[in-house]
């Protein structure tokens, strides 16, 4: 990253940037920056390979053949499907590269097993008794993805116009008949393929990152990206795995039913596209998986004690029990609160909020005096009122905000007092009856 950022425990830094901490009490404007940003490592038969890439609700939705191959009611998409229910965008990567499927006229434009779904039929326009030119039509599985016509009884492929699916091949004569593409391969994934994605990903602003990788060696990787980002360069996301609650730390959220990891798309989804002054505890699940929610109170009581965001049933319904991170150790600078990922929500909302305030409006551009130093006040202080009437935060008054000039003539120091609000979870009720 291009700024500094992270915690600071002297006013020691290099690099010019915002270094922000959280305790318990014991990026261009001061407007809150939007979330339902998702980022997450996809194994895909079909798309992109080697780069991030973005694909909006919108784009999810009416573009997903030619995104990811599949139609977007396919069950391919079925992961998908769910993540997107309650994100707007996600910053998607495709691990590993494979073998393109080709044909005599042309290659797939994308490596993977979907490359083999296609065809080329060509089929000769004539006038009377003689050839005119040819109808060639790119097909996937039935479906007509691509139709030209060409003139020239004896027609190359150097006529045709590459589209989203194929690419020609050069000086090609065409010929009437079906030819069908093969070889094409996906990708075999390992963890470094995982390590590339990271890599990537790093420069990317997003709320939420996922992965559905099972084995331990990739889980770590994410909880140590995900710490180092957090804790060393200032980037507040949290991060979703599957079954990892030994993370113990506010910004790993592991999920824990199911024997695959296929909730997490649904839970990154959610986790990103929570408004801060919204919880997902009770949250219906309604997605297209299958969900086991066989456990006991027993059980549900102490997944909430050591750090399992958990489905159970009530009713007919399928829900959230509470929306938690794995943090289970506390301590003076990071109490019970911690724990409950609307409050990290809610903090991280502020720093990554502040951080663009001082880095794109303070950072080289204005004059640290008491002038200075006022007008920054007045954008954090007003920023926090927006959290405060969003009832993200209570109790704030703009005396809780200081600000003072650091150890040397470039730095400010600023001392912030927040109270996040949680959603209520618990109702505990006496009636006296007369």
């Amino acid at each position: 990253m291009a700024l500094g950022g992270g915690a600071w425990a002297t006013q020691n830094k290099k690099l010019p940037g915002s270094y922000i901490n959280f305790v318990s009490a014991k990026r261009a404007n001061n407007a809150l920056s939007e979330r339902g940003y998702a980022a997450m490592p996809l194994i895909l038969d079909w798309g992109i390979e080697g780069e991030i890439f973005k694909v909006t609700n919108e784009d999810f939705q009416n573009k997903s053949l030619e995104i990811f191959g599949y139609d977007y009611s396919d069950e391919k998409l079925k992961c998908l499907r769910d993540l997107f229910l309650n994100t707007k965008i996600l910053y998607a990567y495709r691990l590993g590269t494979g073998t393109k499927a080709t044909c005599k006229y042309a290659s797939a434009k994308y490596s993977g097993v979907r490359g083999n779904d296609l065809k080329i039929v060509v089929t000769e326009i004539t006038d009377g008794e003689n050839t005119t030119g040819y109808n060639v039509k790119t097909l996937l599985k039935t479906a007509t993805i691509d139709t030209q016509d060409i003139t020239g009884a004896s027609a190359t492929t150097n006529l045709l116009q590459d589209n989203d699916f194929v690419t020609w091949t050069a000086d090609v004569a065409l010929e009437a008949g079906t030819v069908t593409f093969t070889n094409g391969t996906n990708a075999t994934i390992g963890t470094e393929n995982y390590s590339e994605f990271l890599n990537k990903i790093e420069p990317y602003s997003f709320n939420t990152i996922g992965c559905a990788n099972t084995t331990e060696a990739v889980k770590k990787l994410f909880v140590t990206f995900t710490k180092r980002m957090r804790d060393d360069m200032g980037a507040k996301f949290q991060c979703v795995l599957h079954k990892y609650e030994v993370a113990d730390y506010e910004g790993i959220i592991s999920v824990e039913n199911n024997t695959d990891a296929s909730l997490v798309y649904w839970v990154t989804g959610a986790s990103a596209g929570c408004e801060i002054n919204k919880s997902n505890t009770n949250k219906t699940y309604n997605g297209e998986f299958d969900v086991d929610v066989d456990y006991t109170q027993a059980e549900l009581e102490n997944a909430i004690d050591t750090g399992k965001f958990i489905f159970h049933k009530v009713d007919d319904d399928v829900r959230v029990l509470e929306d938690i991170n794995t943090l289970t150790t506390f301590t003076d600078e990071k109490g019970d609160d911690f724990k409950s990922n609307q409050t990290i929500r809610v903090l991280d909302q502020i720093a990554n909020d502040i951080a663009v305030i001082f880095n794109t409006r303070y950072l080289g551009i204005i004059p640290n005096d008491n002038s200075g130093r006022i007008s920054l006040w007045n954008d954090i202080v007003s920023h926090h009122q927006q959290l405060q009437t969003l009832r993200a935060i209570e109790n704030f008054e703009s005396a809780d905000v200081t600000i003072a000039p650091g150890a040397n003539k470039k730095s400010v120091v600023v001392f912030d007092k927040i109270t996040p609000t949680n959603c209520m979870a618990q109702l505990y009720m006496q009636c006296v009856v007369a």
